[in-house]
């Protein structure tokens, strides 16, 4: 993709107006394959955060008080623009986050399902009228925007998970303040304000801020303006967001870290558990929340499934995302790169084996497949955000329920069975807050409850979740007769 697209999104987005941001330094934004620079963009700092804040307040009465009808116009432009160019978004996304075609296409796959969704959600608070005890009173209950929304995006799905809260908090009638990574600027931060502002939405309704907490600090979570922040990353600054935010009496909603298993019981049609669990675990070089970070499987199938798993993964290509026939490209940066490879060497000397070794070559590291690993080994409760699986054999269903659970995380998951009913009872018991039967792990939809329990979140997206979300309720009661008041 042209250079050109970046410089020209390498900006701030305030109050409608491109413009450097006036802090000391520059965020790199670098091609993770290739190692070239794609942009610089220079930090927006705490006062441009309230300048941000304060025009997304101003704008956002005007825009809760105009009608939903003509709020879903923007919306209809905003589909229309990502499709028009999805080749060069597709191309943005290669480029600024090491994604292959594959996930380039899967990720405006959604981002249009959910803009589409989006569009509907304009209409969906609902007003109700309820019964009062007291004579001659009417009750009714108004579902209003909330104001102003910040959203903080992670690197690895941006435009989509940017675009999964601006939409309908925008739809809703809010205003939002929106910061992506500092990895990847352009895909979760200016280009969706981009596509925005030429759908027509009014200026200062959708700001962005690239910068990072080396230079604002809390300000995005302290600032008296945001009433809800949308936060998806890391358990760790989930954490802290949520702190900061009760301190200040507001709502988070958290989209945070997973450490899925995916089951396969010994009835499970092994060839296409195994398809499941290898893309499960190696989409986007498993730099997926919902991955399968462990795949248990029945002792009587284990060695049948842990031969076909490996001979899989042996035929995955690792390499330039730019080529359509790369399964695996580079991970977002050396950090992450340096301590997957740390994980599977921490592993190995815990006593594991591993079936598969991967290598590192830059960013790009190709696939381990580890097994006899240790019960206590740390790998098995944390999130690795990278192409490493832990095969873990089970006797048993509440063997492997209790392993399923043996976790802080609870996002997804997934069971392999030849009887449905078997593979419902066992996700019922497995603590989390989605799980598929005879499917990956790695799934979102636009109407579905989308989140997670335990340490992987607080909080749903979409469908009806969204308007609980983004919008409060307000009580006005009538008196049609006279209350009678004691004094």
């Amino acid at each position: 993709m042209p250079h050109s697209h970046f410089t020209d999104l390498a900006n701030q987005f305030i109050d409608g107006e491109w413009k450097p941001g006036s802090g000391s330094w520059d965020i790199i934004d670098f091609n993770p394959y290739t190692g070239e620079k794609l942009a610089s963009i220079t930090v927006a700092t705490a006062g441009e955060v309230d300048l941000a804040y304060r025009a997304a307040e101003r704008a956002q009465t005007a825009w809760a008080e105009t009608n939903p009808y003509a709020r879903r116009l923007v919306l209809e432009r905003a589909l229309r623009i990502v499709e028009d160019r999805e080749k060069e978004i597709a191309e943005t996304i290669v480029a600024e986050l090491g994604g292959t075609r594959l996930k380039a296409a899967f990720e405006l796959h959604l981002a249009k399902e959910f803009l589409r969704e989006s569009v509907h959600l304009a209409l969906r608070p609902e007003g109700r009228i309820l019964p009062s005890p007291v004579d001659g009173k009417e009750n009714r209950v108004y579902r209003l925007p909330v104001g102003v929304v910040g959203v903080i995006s992670p690197f690895n799905f941006p435009f989509l998970l940017s675009l999964k809260s601006v939409a309908p908090a925008l739809a809703l009638g809010n205003a939002v303040v929106l910061k992506p990574h500092q990895n990847t600027p352009v895909c979760g931060g200016t280009l969706v304000a981009k596509i925005m502002e030429e759908a027509g939405l009014p200026a200062g309704l959708l700001n962005v801020v690239v910068t990072d907490i080396a230079e604002i600090g809390d300000a995005l979570l302290t600032h008296p303006v945001p009433k809800v922040i949308s936060f998806t990353g890391s358990d760790k600054v989930g954490r802290h967001v949520a702190t900061v935010c009760a301190r200040n009496f507001k709502h988070a909603v958290l989209e945070l870290g997973g450490n899925s298993a995916l089951i396969v019981l010994d009835d499970a049609d092994l060839d296409y558990a195994v398809d499941a669990a290898v893309f499960s675990r190696f989409v986007h070089q498993g730099q997926v929340c919902m991955a399968a970070n462990r795949i248990l499987v029945d002792r009587r199938v284990e060695a049948e499934f842990t031969e076909k798993f490996v001979a899989k993964v042996r035929t995955l290509r690792v390499g330039d995302p730019a080529d359509p026939a790369t399964h695996i490209g580079p991970l977002i940066n050396s950090q992450q790169a340096e301590s997957v490879d740390g994980a599977v060497e921490q592993t190995l000397a815990a006593g594991a084996t591993a079936l598969l070794r991967g290598t590192v070559d830059g960013n790009l590291v190709s696939p381990s497949v580890l097994t006899g690993v240790p019960a206590d080994a740390a790998v098995l409760s944390q999130e690795i955000f990278g192409p490493v699986a832990l095969i873990l054999p089970f006797d048993g269903e509440d063997d492997a329920v209790r392993i399923a659970n043996d976790t802080p995380y609870g996002l997804s998951g997934a069971v392999h069975t030849a009887d449905v009913e078997r593979g419902v009872r066992i996700a019922k018991r497995v603590h989390t807050g989605m799980i598929h039967i005879n499917d990956g792990t790695v799934h979102d939809e636009p109407i579905v409850p989308f989140g997670g329990e335990k340490h992987s979140g607080i909080g749903r997206l979409n469908g009806d979740a969204m308007v609980e979300a983004f919008t409060t309720q307000k009580w006005i009661s009538i008196q049609h007769g006279r209350s009678r008041f004691p004094f």
